[in-house]
């Protein structure tokens, strides 16, 4: 148990079985009444922000989060299928569980997975993945002073906006944070 006074930006705190991650807080001290901190917690599974108040020297429980690096093997209509590179052990998840990961995952990619009280509950992507375009239209030369974009789409089935001169077949760099275009890879 940790004391309210003692809340950081990233904390992991658990509140009613639910894990939550502390984005902001802010301690307050009226003129008249007792101290109290305003926070702003984001729950860990779902990813809904929400504002907690609590009264000065409350205790909430600390919530331990372990992160285990796994490798991404395949997936199976709305399944996904990890291995841990420590241990050999496989899980399985369905996709409501991932969020938007799946977007960026692609075969063999190692990523950490969350995990509290042995229950998955978030993973951490890289900030940029590279993907290949299987699907745009043709591409223009020197069309690059006007900054026009066209639709391409990815090998995972995502569509992202790049320039005119990015062609079929060609690897570029997206953002998982944002899902835009950054570079070609």
């Amino acid at each position: 148990m940790i004391s309210v006074n003692d809340l950081r930006t990233g904390l992991t705190i658990q509140i009613d079985n639910d894990v939550f991650s502390v984005v902001e807080f802010l301690h307050v001290k009226p003129g008249k009444g007792a101290a109290f901190v305003r926070t702003k917690l984001k729950n860990a599974r779902t990813g809904a922000v929400q504002e907690k108040t609590f009264r000065g020297g409350e205790k909430v429980e600390r919530a331990h989060i372990e992160t285990k690096q796994m490798q991404y093997l395949y997936s199976n209509d709305d399944e996904y299928f990890f291995m841990d590179v420590a241990t050999f052990d496989q899980i399985s998840l369905m996709r409501d569980e991932l969020g938007e990961a799946p977007k960026y995952l692609l075969e063999n990619m190692t990523i950490g997975i969350q995990f509290f009280q042995e229950r998955a509950i978030g993973m951490d992507l890289p900030t940029t993945v590279n993907l290949k375009i299987t699907e745009t239209e043709p591409g223009f030369r020197g069309d690059t002073a006007t900054g026009a974009t066209k639709l391409a789409k990815l090998e995972t089935g995502i569509s992202v906006h790049v320039p005119l001169f990015i062609e079929q077949g060609e690897v570029v760099k997206v953002d998982t944070r944002s899902g835009e275009y950054l570079s070609r890879a």
